[in-house]
């Protein structure tokens, strides 16, 4: 059995660089401010940041080096990007029998790990040094050339930025597709004009509590007395605040202003998108504008990238499931079709796939609308109607890249449905979503589109329906003893499935901000086509026909899955209820 390491705590005692007081004091302080336990002795002052350093390089198997200017070999600097330097705050120093020797400060980050080997094609080979060192260095060593690039503009236009925003824009933005912030000036508007600062800090303010709340979105809504604002959480809309209606347009200029978007244009809908540091994690917002009764109404969409390389298994697969899931996506042509409304969970699901199935020795182009997620690796196509840049015009060019995986982001019309079709048939894995409310629905929405029959039958190698469900707090769920007989029935749970099962119920804790309910997972519906289903589908069946052969040969409904979940102890009935119709009812 392998030997256990040392905690970084039980080093630095062992060594004599702190007490277990410090420690102790370290953890709960950890503990409060979100941080790692080396942090916090540093930023306590209990123990210097080599020790913690040399202590976390002992801990992990690492080299740790004591970093000056002059140890960076001249020819050493070119081997990295100037980007990736600068975002993950790295230095190289040469190569060393055929591997690139990288200085690093954090030896978790496993993802930055990834995307070097990615951009470089090299191996890796990662020794230690405190953080501040190594951006001590990267700045010496940037502000010598800094005079001949304009960084430097950019650079100053940042700091004044982080003063009024205390966050991070990020400058490598493509204005041309997201009509991002310009950044020069903007940092100035907290001192040229002190009336704004009380703007600025609100919207501060307001940006990071939805973001550490776990929101999806941020509802800015103008009424007849005030300014109603919402944070949209594991899907409920909750009441945040009411911001008085004298700062309403203060308000709405400032939010146009970060997303790049013309503030003076007050009649017709507009979107932008903000780019921002939130507690060191990349945040994008996705804004949009659409003038009200009582004025522009504005919604905050936040994409997390995290929340897209959560892996497949902890979308909320079952083990079945699961490993058609799994087949499906490593086929070599076909395609592949997720369902839902909007809201679902769809985008999430295919980034899910593709970002496992996204090698080096794969090509993988997407043709989306909006972009809401970037992807090292993966050549990503944003739609553009106003130019004339279409899916189906998207989706033409791709097939002449010679990809291996193509997405499309929806089908929405019959030429795209048979651009895609003809991808799949002439050898290419197809992913793709379409709005129907179930699995077999999707078969009769592509015929009724106009595609041909024999296409659809012969093409479609799965379609997975989907719906998102909030799950229970796990710190507070308390067993059901006597839960609602009514939403039992719904979900068709009977009393002899509770035998020797618990069900549970939302309570109300800090960890779940009193909602019982913390986080979402996936309910699925899973229909692979068989010959049956293939037959049906060529004879143009009604959708219902195709549904009851699908449940013949063993697909899994949204309702059944859901009733897996809630006898699992996982959600409540009435959740299920709420996102899975129950036929001949309504609920």
């Amino acid at each position: 059995m392998a030997k256990q390491p040392k905690k970084l705590g039980e080093l630095l005692v062992e060594w004599g660089a702190c007490s277990p007081k410090d420690v102790a004091k370290a953890l709960e302080h950890a503990k409060k401010q979100s941080m790692r336990i080396g942090e916090a002795l540093i930023d306590l002052k209990l123990v210097n940041e080599t020790a913690v350093f040399k202590g976390l390089a002992s801990q992990h198997n690492m080299e740790y080096v004591d970093l000056e200017k002059s140890s960076i070999p001249p020819n050493a600097i070119g081997l990295i990007p100037d980007d990736l330097m600068r975002k993950y705050v790295i230095l190289p120093l040469g190569k060393e029998n055929g591997r690139l020797r990288v200085v690093v400060h954090d030896p978790l980050d496993l993802e930055m790990l990834d995307i070097l080997r990615f951009r470089l094609h090299a191996d890796i080979r990662t020794v230690l040094a405190p953080r501040s060192r190594i951006k001590a260095i990267i700045d010496e060593l940037f502000q010598t050339t800094a005079a001949n690039t304009i960084d430097k503009t950019v650079d100053s236009s940042i700091d004044k930025l982080r003063k009024s925003l205390d966050a991070t824009m990020d400058k490598s933005v493509d204005r041309s597709i997201d009509k991002s912030i310009d950044l020069a000036g903007i940092g100035d508007e907290g001192a040229s004009d002190p009336t704004q600062a009380p703007i600025i800090k609100l919207v501060q303010a307001m940006i990071a509590e939805a973001v550490r709340n776990r929101a999806s979105d941020i509802h800015i809504e103008p009424m007849k007395d005030r300014v109603r604002v919402r944070y949209r959480i594991d899907g409920e809309c909750v009441d945040r605040d009411r911001i008085p209606l004298r700062m309403k347009n203060p308000l709405i200029s400032r939010l146009k202003i970060m997303a790049g978007i013309d503030i003076a244009e007050k009649r017709l809908p507009q979107d932008g998108r903000i780019k921002l540091t939130v507690d060191k994690s990349n945040i994008d917002f996705r804004v949009s504008t659409l003038p009200a009764y009582h004025g522009e109404s504005v919604v905050l969409r936040i994409l997390r990238p995290d929340s897209v390389r959560i892996g497949i298994q902890n979308l909320g697969f079952e083990d079945e499931d699961y490993k058609y899931f799994q087949k499906i996506i490593r086929r070599p042509n076909g395609i592949f079709l997720v369902t839902g409304p909007t809201g679902s969970g769809k985008t999430t699901t295919l980034y899910g796939a593709l970002n496992e199935l996204n090698r080096p020795d794969r090509k993988i182009i997407t043709a989306e609308d909006p972009v809401e997620y970037n992807f090292v690796g993966i050549n990503q196509c944003q739609v553009r109607d106003n130019i004339g840049l279409s899916f189906s015009k998207i989706l033409r060019a791709m097939l002449r890249q010679a990809p291996n995986i193509i997405l499309v982001g929806e089908i929405r019309d019959m030429e795209v449905a048979e651009v895609a079709i003809q991808a799949a048939l002439t050898g290419h894995l197809v992913f793709s979503t379409l709005h129907t409310n179930d699995a077999p629905g999707a078969i009769t929405r592509l015929i009724d589109m106009g595609v041909k029959p024999f296409l659809v039958a012969s093409s479609i190698q799965a379609v997975l329906a989907q719906r998102l469900i909030r799950v229970l707090c796990p710190k507070c769920k308390a067993p059901d003893r006597e839960p609602n007989l009514m939403w039992l029935k719904l979900t068709g749970i009977q009393e002899a499935d509770l035998k020797d099962r618990t069900i549970y119920k939302p309570r109300g804790c800090e960890y779940c901000s009193g909602i019982g309910f913390r986080g979402r997972i996936g309910i699925f519906e899973m229909m692979v086509l068989n010959n049956e289903l293939r037959t049906l589908a060529f004879e143009r069946a009604p959708s219902n026909k195709i549904r009851k052969a699908a449940l013949a040969g063993g697909m899994k409904s949204l309702l059944a899955d859901g009733r897996i979940k809630v006898l699992n102890g996982v959600t409540t009935a009435e959740e299920i209820v709420k996102v899975a119709q129950v036929e001949g009812i309504v609920t």
